[in-house]
């Protein structure tokens, strides 16, 4: 089954907790907090496999997640920090933030692509003595991973694509140019899915070429399977338009030329500017006259016109020397800057790590913010300059602030997930 659309989710890997720690030793009286930091948590990497050819792969699994850093421990050791997580996906994939839309990677070169950054870790008590606070009882937790929901779409890198209505000879133009094998038969819709093929043209010249299955009209608009496969022609620097010279079904081939290049006006303006050459084919079933009524109709609009017939391969050569020819006074195949994030999702994202909603029930004032729970692993509540620093987290994020105006008094109840205490002022 050829696949080449999905959607995942994608989540780096958390950093380790800072330990809480105090060095203990014989003879070693004090020996003072010696937490170690935590690690660093695992990046989620895509990288380009010419082994794969459709995204099948991520229908059956949907999430990816890298592992945590270790936390801290003892004697001022750092936590080990997590292996990344290596997504292979076919070259020419193109991944967007599935909320927004936002180009986030092309996977069309041998670069490895960080998608999502691993949590950095959180410093051990070592890291909070002072002068006047020797004693630390409490660590910073690890950062959390970053987080994504992404669409992948795989983009097909051709130089070529050839484009035109069902039966018209793709499928037989490319195996008679190339070592592909596609299905061929006397009826619509019998090539399904995209098929590459490598045209050697000299011993070390070659293109890549790409039969893009059925294009009709109104494909554009989700007719037929046009609209599934129309994104595989927007990398291509040339398009090859075939149509059908005899009119054996009873078709116009220059109506069926005008309805191609409108679907493709319709997909992408852009596209619709890429540079055109016609193989006017089967042209062994067609008389002059009907030939040079097309050629004349193509060259008045600028373009290059070929009679050829694949299954003779009458004309495939000169054929593909023009293109290869085109080929080198092209640029070379079109690849997808990633876009930078916008102002409105950095603030998003900041939110999200200090977002909160307070209710009260029965007197008292249920506290929700699950970013608080890592902070809260890493404290002792028994402890004074534990207690100080929790505070601080509270103030600095807005909670307190938020208590204090919806009206609560010293001696409330406040709950932070699970946690009771008494308020103070």
């Amino acid at each position: 089954m050829f696949v080449d659309k999905a959607k995942i989710k994608i989540k780096a890997g958390n950093g380790g907790d800072g330990a809480i720690s105090f060095h203990r030793e014989k003879y070693v009286a004090a020996g003072g907090p010696d937490g170690g930091n935590g690690g660093k948590g695992g990046d989620v990497i895509f990288v380009a496999d010419d082994n794969f050819s459709s995204l099948i792969d991520f229908r059956y699994k949907r999430k990816y997640v890298a592992q945590n850093g270790e936390n801290g421990g003892a004697k001022r050791c750092t936590g080990k920090s997590a292996p990344d997580l290596i997504i292979k996906v076919p070259r020419g994939t193109v991944i967007k933030d599935a909320q927004t839309g936002r180009i986030m990677a092309d996977i069309s070169t041998d670069e490895p692509q960080i998608l999502a950054h691993g949590g950095r870790g959180g410093r051990g008590n070592c890291n909070f003595a002072t002068s006047t606070r020797q004693i630390p009882r409490f660590a910073k937790p690890g950062y959390p991973g970053e987080e994504f929901e992404v669409t992948l779409e795989l983009k097909l890198i051709a130089d070529v694509g050839l484009v035109g209505f069902p039966n018209v000879g793709k499928s037989t133009l490319i195996s008679a140019v190339s070592a592909a094998k596609p299905k061929i038969a006397n009826y619509h819709f019998t090539t399904l899915t995209p098929v590459l093929g490598v045209v050697k043209v000299s011993e070390e010249k070659s293109f890549v070429m790409a039969d893009i299955p059925g294009l009709i009209e109104g494909a554009s608009d989700g007719v037929g399977l046009g609209h599934e496969f129309l994104r595989h022609v927007e990398r291509c620097r040339l398009i090859v338009h075939v149509l059908d010279a005899s009119g054996v079904e009873a078709r116009d081939p220059l109506e069926d030329f005008d309805i191609i290049n409108s679907e493709l006006e319709n997909f992408s303006s852009e596209l619709a500017q890429c540079p055109q050459i016609v193989a006017a084919n089967k042209c062994d079933m067609a008389d002059e006259e009907q030939i040079e009524h097309i050629r004349n109709y193509i060259e008045q609009k600028g373009m290059k016109f070929f009679a050829v017939s694949a299954a003779t391969t009458h004309g495939t050569k000169e054929l593909i020397n023009e293109v290869a020819a085109e080929l080198e006074k092209l640029p070379p195949v079109k690849s997808y800057e990633a876009e930078p994030i916008t102002q409105a999702e950095i603030e998003e994202k900041a939110l999200s790590h200090t977002k909160f909603d307070i209710e009260i029930e029965d007197g008292v004032y249920y506290v929700d913010a699950k970013w608080l729970e890592p902070v809260m692993r890493t404290i002792s509540m028994d402890d004074y300059s534990s207690l100080q620093y929790f505070q601080q987290v509270l103030r600095k994020s807005g909670i307190i602030d938020k208590l204090e105006k919806m009206g609560i008094n010293e001696g409330d109840t406040v709950n932070i997930l699970g946690f009771e205490f008494d308020y103070v002022r």
